[in-house]
């Protein structure tokens, strides 16, 4: 990996909060936080509830936007801009991989009809250092 994709995965990696915006049927962006887990690919999995407004919003337009790695609010650090496409899988593999304790609030376990992942492949990274403020730009292909 490349000094640049070790630095994105490294705040991709752990499981996080980040803000996820989605397009509503008018073409205006609608944003909400989601925790959600990277992987070595860059792939961004999040929970949702498969009736979800975001789902219906992905069905009609999956371009997507992430911005995620401010883990404490009282220190600046880098983070990323992320802009990508994405789509609902309810696979089980793909649920049993993404869950998490604290999802037993929300859903009955990983088997929950209710349960299901979106799944976003970045095409553009924005890795945005604070100091000084820079930023550096990975693209897919």
């Amino acid at each position: 990996m490349s000094d640049l994709k070790d630095r994105i995965y490294e705040i991709l990696k752990g499981l996080q909060l980040a803000s996820f915006a989605t397009v509503t049927g008018d073409g205006k962006p609608w944003v909400r936080y989601v925790m959600i887990r990277g992987a070595e690919d860059f792939t961004i999995r999040l929970a949702t509830f498969v009736k979800a407004r975001k789902v219906t919003q992905i069905q009609k337009n999956a371009e997507v936007h992430l911005t995620c790695g401010i883990t404490d609010p009282q220190m600046m650090a880098p983070y990323l801009q992320i802009q990508g496409k994405a789509r609902l899988t309810i696979d089980e593999a793909e649920r049993h991989r993404f869950w998490f304790d604290k999802l037993s609030g929300i859903f009955k376990g990983p088997d929950d009809a209710n349960y299901g992942i979106i799944i976003v492949k970045p095409y553009r990274i924005e890795y945005c250092s604070a100091d000084p403020h820079q930023s550096e730009v990975w693209t897919a292909g």
